[in-house]
């Protein structure tokens, strides 16, 4: 039996709007839980392929003139057009609701004046859901609002860019303390690859954000990675396909949240080794990137990371058994020694993480790392880049100071 009461921000994507008969499968998804108790808020995409076309359209006529700022107000049309069509089809159902524009002097989320890919200031949006969405959920109306879509204070039209209608949910998820976030697509849920490159991909029922942000990275736009930094850890994502007809179907469930400013930490609280291997295309060689692996987890010891060329492998361990391990690792060295030429070792190392979704909007962040290190006369050992993170390897006793600058560093950045 569902719980009652319960609260939901329900996001509609472009593709699950597709045509009339998918706006009317949608609408009776929300229709038939709210008939059933439950507390919906709703965020729309555009219709279909509704901003592309209009992105076309506006550079067939206005070519290069369009400026930022009118082609956002162009945009919006997407957004709002498909909101009134479901707000319209909602009644239609029996269901009392409520649509929001951002002519309204209502409307909830604000944003900077960076035209296409606007910044909501998060805060002010959150008062602004609470004081004017939340009550209307409290008298039992839906509230129909358009994603992607926000306004500066001065009442221009922005939009918010790449998975702007997520960003949308997420906030008011957040501000509305919801049981759950439904992104209805046009896939079952975040697959085990990309259905176009594999075949027969499985459906994940959960996955924690930061190995999504990994996914993101890709081609497959099952939710944008910029989006995530939007997401409360508290409050659960579910992906579900629009072909279910029902906003409790299965799908995959997405935990946990992202830091939402850039962090800096020691990742390991104890020094670290850095072995590098040297040989004849190492990276062809299977047989002994297995032998490698096999020797590491027979010592006990974790890997922390690992980068590879055509004839080297580099591998950071744990300092810790460091003795065996090099040992262990100069075995493979003397077996394989048609593909492996020596190892060599740098001990004492620390293990530097800098992480944050807003890594891939920071332009040369890594210049902004190497810099101040570079001028303190700190060496850097070894850096890797992988997902919303980057991995810097300094010696041991400059771990502190290190952290220090390259604070300093990244809030200077935002500046």
């Amino acid at each position: 039996m569902k719980e009652k009461n319960r609260c939901l921000v329900v996001k509609f994507g472009g593709a699950s709007l597709g045509d009339g008969a998918r706006i009317l499968k949608a609408i009776k998804a929300v229709s038939d839980e709210v008939k059933n108790g439950t507390k919906v808020a709703v965020v729309v995409s555009a219709i279909g392929k509704t901003t592309d076309n209009l992105i076309e359209t506006a550079k067939q006529a206005c070519g290069s003139d369009v400026s930022v700022k009118e082609l956002d107000d162009i945009l919006s049309m997407g957004e709002r057009t498909s909101a009134r069509v479901f707000t319209a089809g909602l009644r239609e159902c029996g269901v009392e609701t409520r649509y929001f524009d951002p002519a309204d002097d209502e409307w909830p989320i604000i944003t900077d004046e960076a035209f296409n890919n606007a910044k909501p200031a998060v805060p002010l949006c959150e008062e602004l859901v609470q004081r004017h969405v939340q009550p209307v959920m409290e008298r039992g109306v839906v509230p129909v609002i358009p994603g992607f879509i926000g306004k500066t204070k001065d009442g221009s039209i922005t939009t918010l860019g790449r998975g702007g209608s997520d960003t949308t949910a997420f906030i008011l998820g957040k501000a509305l303390k919801a049981d759950q976030i439904v992104l209805v697509t046009s896939v079952e849920g975040i697959m085990t690859a990309d259905p176009k490159v594999v075949s027969k991909p499985r459906v994940l029922r959960e996955i924690g954000v930061e190995a999504l942000a990994g996914l993101a990275d890709s081609d497959v736009k099952f939710i944008h990675k910029k989006a995530l930094k939007y997401k409360d850890p508290s409050i659960d994502v579910k992906v579900i396909d629009y072909n279910a007809g029902r906003l409790d179907s299965e799908g995959t469930i997405i935990h946990g949240g992202l830091p939402k400013e850039l962090a800096v930490d020691v990742a390991y609280e104890r020094p670290v080794v850095a072995v590098t291997i040297v040989g004849k295309a190492l990276a062809d060689s299977p047989k002994v990137l297995s032998r490698v692996v096999e020797e590491v987890r027979k010592v006990g010891a974790s890997n922390l990371g690992m980068s590879t060329n055509a004839d080297s492998l580099i591998l950071y361990l744990p300092e810790e058994n460091a003795s065996r391990l090099l040992e262990a690792l100069h075995t493979v060295v003397l077996e394989h020694h048609s593909e492996t030429l020596a190892l060599a070792a740098r001990r004492n190392l620390a293990f530097i993480k800098v992480r944050g979704v807003g890594l891939e909007e920071t332009p040369g962040v890594i210049g902004s790392i190497a810099g101040p290190l570079h001028e303190n006369a700190i060496n850097i050992a070894g850096i890797l880049t992988i997902t919303s993170s980057i991995l810097v390897f300094v010696d041991w006793v400059e771990r502190e100071r290190v952290i220090k600058l390259v604070q300093e560093a990244l809030r200077e950045g935002k500046r």
